[in-house]
C-alpha cells in the first residue's frame, strides 16, 4: 500500500514537472524567429490591416455622408440621425461576443472574409435607401455584419504571435482607423465632385464607391488569409513547429494551442479581472474614439463655418494622418518593452487637456490643435487593451471569450458615443466634450487602478507558490488546463 502511495506521489510530481516545463519560458534561436516573424509579417499583416480599414471607412462614411445631406434627403429630424448611428451599435453589441465564439469555431481564414463580404454589400444598400426607416434597417444589418471583424482580428493574431509582439500587431491594424478618417474624407471630397452613376448621386455614391472596393476586399482575402501556422503553405514544416513553441511556451499548463471549446475556458476568459477591469477602460475609451471618428467632420465644420464642403472634408483629414503616427508608435514602445498598461496610461492627461481646450475657448486654432491632440492619442485605446486582456488569459478559448467581451463592453461605449454630439448643442458641444473629458479621466482612474491590483496580486501568487503547486496533485490535465489564469504558475502580464 506504501508502494502504491509512492507511486501515486511520483506520479503526480511527475505531472506537476512536466506542465511546469511546458509552460516556462523557453529560449528560441533568435535568428530563427525573427526570420520566422517576419514571414509572418509580410504574409498576414497586409491583409489584416486592409480588411480593418474597409470596415472603418464603411462604419465612418456616414459622417461624411451627413455633411452631404444624408441626413435631410431622407427627411431626418431632432434624434433621427443619431438613432440611425446608435442602431448600428445596438446590433454590434448584441453579436459580437457570440460573432467571436463563431470565428473560432469557424476559422478566422474563411470568417472575416466573409463577413468583410457582407457588410460590403450592406454598404452599397446604404446608397440606396429611400426613407430614414430603410437606412436604420440597413445601419443595424451593417453593425451585424461589422460586429466579427474588431474581436475575430485580434483573436486571430493571437494565434499567430507571442504577447509582447501582439501589441505592435494590433496597433499596425488599429492605425487603420485614424487612416480611414483621413481617406474617408479624401475619398470623399474627391467623390463629391463626381457626377455620379445610375441611381448613385452625392452622397450616395460614397455608400457605393466604398461598399463596392469592400466587396472586392472581401472576395479576395479568402485566397489570401491563412487560417493559423499549421495550414500556412507558406511555413516549412520546421517554421510551423517553431511557430507553435513560441506560442506554447507562454500558455502556462496548456498542452495544445488551439483547444477545443470549453464552457469553463469560456467563462475564465470574461471573469478574468483584468478582462473586467479594462472592457471598463474600453467603454469609456470608446465613447471619445468611436464619437471621434463618426462626429470628427462635424466638429471641424463647427470649427471652419465658412468653409466649403469639401474644404471641410479635406481639413478632416490631416489629425488622422497624426493619430496613426502615434498609434503605431505606442504600440512598437510597448512590444519592445513587454509593457501595455503603462502605455494605457500614458495617454491619459494628454487627452484630457484635449478636451479642456475644447471647453474653455472659442478660438478656432486652439480648438483645432485640439482636434490634433485628441485624435493622436484616442485610437491608443483601441489597440492596447485587446492586447493586454489576450496577454493575461491562457487558453486559446480563454482568449475567445475576453476579446469578444472586451470589444463588446468598449461598443457599448460606442453606442453611448452616438449620443455625445446632438445637434441642440451646437456649435461648441460643450456638453459633448464635457462628456468626453469626464469618460478620459475615467479610462485613467481604471488603467492606474488595474495596474496597482495586478503588481499586488502577483506579489501575493509568489507568497503562495508552494501551496498553489500542492493544490494540482490530484487533478487531471483537463482540470489543470481549466484553471487558465487561476494556475499558481500564472502571473499577470502589466
Amino acid at each position: 500500500m506504501a508502494d502504491l502511495d509512492k507511486g501515486a506521489v511520483a506520479h503526480d510530481e511527475s505531472k506537476i514537472e512536466e506542465i511546469e516545463l511546458a509552460s516556462s519560458t523557453q529560449y528560441f534561436d533568435s535568428r530563427e524567429e525573427d526570420r520566422l516573424r517576419r514571414k509572418i509579417d509580410w504574409a498576414i499583416m497586409p491583409t489584416v490591416c486592409i480588411l480593418f480599414l474597409a470596415c472603418v471607412i464603411d462604419r465612418a462614411n456616414i459622417g461624411n455622408a451627413k455633411i452631404a445631406g444624408f441626413d435631410k434627403d431622407l427627411g431626418m429630424v431632432g434624434p433621427d440621425y443619431n438613432a440611425t448611428l446608435s442602431l448600428f451599435y445596438v446590433a454590434y453589441i448584441v453579436f459580437e461576443l457570440p460573432s467571436n465564439i463563431l470565428c473560432k469555431k469557424v476559422g478566422p481564414g474563411r470568417f472575416l472574409p466573409a463577413i468583410t463580404t457582407l457588410f460590403g454589400i450592406t454598404s452599397i444598400l446604404s446608397g440606396l435607401v429611400q426613407t430614414k426607416a430603410q437606412a436604420m434597417g440597413v445601419r443595424f444589418l451593417l453593425g451585424f455584419f461589422e460586429s466579427g471583424m474588431l474581436p475575430g482580428l485580434a483573436y486571430y493574431l493571437s494565434r499567430w504571435y507571442r504577447r509582447a509582439e501582439l501589441s505592435f500587431r494590433v496597433s499596425l491594424y488599429i492605425v487603420m482607423s485614424p487612416l480611414a478618417g483621413a481617406t474617408g474624407a479624401l475619398l470623399a471630397s474627391a467623390i463629391l465632385t463626381l457626377d455620379g452613376f445610375g441611381p448613385f448621386h452625392s452622397w450616395r455614391m460614397i455608400f457605393a464607391i466604398e461598399g463596392i472596393a469592400t466587396t472586392v476586399i472581401g472576395l479576395i482575402s479568402f485566397f489570401t488569409l491563412t487560417d493559423s501556422p499549421s495550414k500556412a503553405r507558406w511555413l516549412s514544416a520546421g517554421q510551423k513547429e517553431l511557430a507553435e513553441a513560441r506560442l506554447k511556451s507562454e500558455r502556462t499548463g496548456q498542452t495544445k494551442v488551439l483547444d477545443k471549446m470549453d464552457k469553463t475556458k469560456l467563462r475564465r476568459g470574461i471573469l478574468n479581472p483584468v478582462t473586467l477591469s479594462v472592457s471598463a477602460a474600453m467603454f469609456f475609451a470608446n465613447i471619445t474614439a468611436q464619437g471621434f471618428t463618426i462626429f470628427a467632420p462635424t466638429i471641424v465644420r463647427s470649427i471652419f463655418k465658412d468653409k466649403s464642403v469639401v474644404q471641410q472634408q479635406l481639413l478632416t483629414a490631416p489629425p488622422y494622418f497624426l493619430a496613426a503616427g502615434w498609434t503605431a508608435a505606442a504600440g512598437f514602445l510597448s512590444w519592445k518593452l513587454d509593457r501595455r498598461q503603462i502605455i494605457m496610461i500614458l495617454t491619459g492627461p494628454p487627452t484630457i487637456v484635449g478636451y479642456i481646450m475644447f471647453l474653455a475657448t472659442d478660438n478656432y486654432i486652439v480648438r483645432y490643435v485640439a482636434v490634433y491632440i485628441v485624435a493622436s492619442l484616442i485610437f491608443v485605446s483601441g489597440a492596447i487593451p485587446n492586447s493586454q486582456i489576450s496577454a493575461n488569459v491562457v487558453s486559446d478559448t480563454a482568449r475567445t471569450s475576453a476579446i469578444g467581451w472586451n470589444v463588446m463592453i468598449g461598443n457599448t461605449g460606442g453606442l453611448v458615443s452616438t449620443w455625445t454630439f446632438l445637434a441642440w448643442d451646437a456649435p461648441n458641444y460643450p456638453i459633448g466634450n464635457g462628456l468626453n473629458l469626464a469618460a478620459s479621466v475615467l479610462v485613467l482612474l481604471f488603467s492606474v487602478g488595474t495596474m496597482v491590483w495586478m503588481k499586488k496580486d502577483n506579489a501575493r501568487r509568489e507568497q503562495n507558490q508552494e501551496e498553489g503547486e500542492l493544490q494540482l496533485r490530484g487533478m487531471t490535465q483537463d482540470e489543470i488546463e481549466d484553471l487558465d489564469w487561476k494556475h499558481p504558475s500564472f502571473r499577470w502580464k502589466i
